[in-house]
């Protein structure tokens, strides 16, 4: 009886990526290796349940094996329980050694052109990530909010801006199969491109994070 009228909890699931060429320490590999950490002492944000934390290869073929295993996995824990699954978002972190703030990413186009090798020595060009949608500028879009996302931020004093461009390399590449995957399965998906610890310290890179996380909890 209690529960009437409360929203389902929010399960958010978090990926980075490894290091790769031109970038020896990936932000995102240690943003997402001690968040559980830090959210544990910070206190998780009412209406978040903090999934699973995964580290994916910076190559496009070679990271999809992890990616869908684990895309896979929270849909099962989804489905497995009785009542009340709730929703569940996947937050994709991708490192832009060029920013100078913080990138939330309204969509993926279905081309992989990338400008230097990944870690499995794979360079295509203009090739559609996934055929079967047709050419290379096919776009899928988050049906997140990322307007409103980006503007709670900014409230914050975080420097975020709202990209409509994720690149054509890796990041691209794995949030278009996300944002595919995610309405196969009725899920959301959004990429988000951070900086250089040189540029934005590890300390307010963790608490963007964490406020992301926060306000996406907050939607209904």
């Amino acid at each position: 009886m209690g529960s009437e009228g409360v929203p389902p909890a929010i399960t958010i699931h978090v990926t980075g990526f490894k290091k790769f060429h031109g970038v020896s320490e990936n932000p995102t590999e240690i943003i997402v290796c001690n968040l559980k950490e830090y959210l544990n002492k910070k206190g998780l944000p009412k209406g978040l349940i903090l999934g699973s934390c995964s580290i994916l290869e910076t190559a496009g073929q070679g990271a999809l094996v992890p990616l869908y295993q684990t895309l896979q996995s929270a849909i099962s824990s989804k489905e497995s329980e009785s009542s009340n699954p709730g929703r569940v978002i996947w937050v994709h972190f991708g490192v832009n050694s060029g920013a100078t703030r913080f990138a939330i990413e309204h969509q993926a186009v279905n081309e992989a052109t990338f400008r230097c090798p990944d870690e499995m020595g794979w360079k295509p060009q203009k090739v559609p990530i996934i055929p079967a949608d047709g050419g290379i500028s096919r776009i899928r879009e988050t049906s997140l909010p990322v307007e409103d996302i980006t503007k709670a931020l900014a409230k914050q004093g975080y420097a975020v801006m709202t990209s409509d461009d994720a690149g054509r390399f890796v990041c691209n590449y794995v949030y278009y199969h996300s944002l595919r995957f995610a309405e196969q399965n009725g899920t959301k998906s959004l990429f988000v491109h951070v900086p250089l610890f040189m540029t934005i310290n590890e300390e307010t890179q963790m608490g963007f994070v964490a406020s992301l996380l926060e306000v996406l909890a907050s939607l209904q």
